[in-house]
């Protein structure tokens, strides 16, 4: 367990600077150039990342289980999946009335995701990758609103086609994730 919070420190860590630091990462942008700074930003990000898939996947070999899931927990986990994804896409779609309500829904996202993952899993490494994310996100998206409504932020308006590509396009992307490249990639196959 510890290389996965050594994981989640790193990349949570790495993706709450601007949240926690935003005038040391300016200071840090000014002396390293936007290149570097996104440069040891990626690095950092992707030490994260493989930490976390190293830990998650040791712990897995012996898992702590905590309680067990209840039946039909992975169809809920699937929809939640599913309009994470659509969140997600969100995030990057031009003219997404989605956008233009939530201003921060990759965020959003991601907080679905963990509560749909916190839902079907109910190991200890599991509770803390997820978990860990649940709070992360939820956090960042609460300190992010409030920032947008003291900064009198508005997000463009979008449209009802825009929101129609970005539900189709996450539909599509979670389709082909979760009955192909999940079981591939994360050894679960959420449909059998």
């Amino acid at each position: 367990m510890a290389i996965l919070i050594l994981g989640l420190v790193i990349f949570l860590g790495v993706h709450s600077i601007r949240l926690v630091a935003e005038p040391w990462r300016n200071a840090q942008v000014t002396r390293l150039g936007e290149r570097g700074w996104k440069g040891l930003y990626s690095l950092a990000s992707a030490l994260g990342i493989v930490l976390i898939v190293l830990g998650y996947g040791v712990a897995r070999r012996a898992p702590i289980v905590l309680w067990m899931p209840p039946a039909g927990a992975r169809h809920l986990t699937a929809l939640l999946v599913a309009i994470a994804f659509v969140l997600i896409g969100a995030a990057y779609a031009p003219a997404s009335r989605i956008k233009q309500l939530l201003g921060h829904p990759m965020l959003a996202g991601v907080a679905v995701w963990a509560v749909g993952h916190l839902l079907a899993n109910g190991t200890a490494n599991a509770i803390l990758l997820f978990g860990a994310f649940f709070v992360w996100s939820t956090t960042s998206f609460l300190v992010w609103r409030r920032r947008d409504r003291l900064a009198g932020t508005r997000y463009p308006a979008g449209t009802l086609l825009g929101d129609a590509r970005v539900v189709v396009g996450g539909i599509v992307v979670w389709a082909v994730f979760a009955f192909f490249l999940h079981g591939w990639l994360i050894g679960v196959r959420p449909f059998g």
